[in-house]
């Protein structure tokens, strides 16, 4: 059987981490905590240290989209998701592929600039 080295091997991210990959601040991720019941971290230890997963970090990725890139207001975004669950999270996904598309192509389109 092969290594599927493709696999993300991290099961848990710190709130650091999460924070990081969307450039905002530790203390949003834990007001939208407060505010958006499917996000719910793991917590461990007697100093509650968030250990984010995969799903959580799909679901910041959602509220992110509808809040920061959208314009939403809190409660609209979460009565949005809450109300067609399986199509915010589908338009999330899309939308973050189609910015990646993007970079690569603006990235491919300055290394052709450089050729000439």
């Amino acid at each position: 059987m092969a290594l599927n080295t493709n696999k993300n091997l991290k099961l848990y991210y710190s709130i650091k981490e999460v924070a990081q990959m969307f450039g905002l601040n530790e203390s949003t991720l834990r007001f939208w905590e407060t505010e958006f019941p499917h996000l719910k971290p793991k917590t461990t230890g007697p100093n509650k240290v968030r250990q984010y997963t995969e799903k959580d970090i799909k679901e910041i990725r959602m509220i992110h989209n509808m809040v920061k890139e959208r314009g939403f207001k809190l409660a609209a975004a979460r009565k949005l998701i809450n109300a067609n669950r399986d199509g915010s999270d589908r338009k999330a996904e899309i939308i973050t592929r189609l910015t990646d598309i993007r970079s690569e192509l603006q990235l491919l389109k300055h290394q052709l600039d450089g050729l000439q």
